[in-house]
């Protein structure tokens, strides 16, 4: 299922202004939950891709062991989260998504030293995988916290970067350069990425919509083999991602 336009999880124009930074977020379904400039610091926290928070460990892509959350004993992943949010219904609905047919577990937290603190901060954004300690998600709240924004950010912060960044994303889409605000380009860059052997997926939660960033209202991304194709929805988790998730992680699920 997609969103229409007129209901869209994320509606309107938001506009965020800084003393040092302008910023224009637009945001909305098709454009994903907010627009950036390269990489850009919002209130002290260093963004890409629009919601991708970087530090000195800026990594691209998640391989290695230690970007992941640890697996229990008992074959699940429990990842631990605080919640300072008005908005909890539909934040732990998105969570509830993702732990339906995954091995993945949130839980509130007690006493475990690495966890989700859920801020509703300035726009949506998530680190990308475990980072180890206290792992910051901005929800702000009106704009982000529907429970299919919360979802994308919530598999960010699995260790999941958005589906158009993929390696072999030039054999299922054509990226419009022209159509893009040049000061945005950057945000279509595809790196090396573990595919998990699934293929490309326009359904994905964490695929950018068909005009994100675009500065004249014509396509940015454009598919290859079936124009007529939909992507950039944010109602929930894709089969392929669910299956992602549960080859990430070796979920028996």
């Amino acid at each position: 299922v997609f969103l229409s336009a007129k209901n869209s999880l994320i509606l309107g124009r938001t506009f965020f202004h800084y003393k040092k930074h302008f910023v224009q977020w637009k945001v909305s379904m098709e454009n994903h939950c907010s627009l950036a400039v390269g990489v850009i610091s919002v209130d002290g926290t260093n963004l890409r891709e629009g919601d991708i928070a970087v530090s000195g460990r800026s990594q691209k892509n998640c391989f290695a062991r230690s970007c992941l959350w640890t697996k229990s004993v008992d074959g699940k992943v429990y990842i631990a989260y605080s919640l300072s949010h008005e908005d909890m219904k539909n934040i732990k609905k998105g969570m509830k998504l993702i732990e339906k047919d995954t091995c993945v577990r949130f839980v509130p937290r007690t006493h475990q030293r690495d966890y989700l603190d859920i801020q509703p901060k300035t726009g949506c954004w998530s680190y990308l995988g475990a980072r180890g300690g206290r792992q910051s998600i901005s929800l702000q709240t009106p704009e982000c916290t529907g429970s299919g924004v919360t979802i994308h950010e919530l598999m960010h912060a699995l260790g999941f970067v958005h589906e158009q960044s993929r390696a072999d994303r030039d054999k299922y889409v054509t990226i419009m350069w022209s159509n893009i605000w040049k000061d945005r380009l950057r945000n279509f860059e595809k790196f090396k990425t573990n595919n998990l052997n699934t293929p490309y997926d326009y359904g994905s939660i964490m695929h950018f919509g068909k005009y994100a960033f675009s500065q004249d209202g014509e396509p940015t991304i454009v598919p290859k083999r079936n124009w007529n194709v939909k992507f950039g929805q944010r109602f929930g988790p894709s089969d392929l991602d669910i299956m992602k998730i549960n080859r990430m992680y070796k979920c028996n699920a």
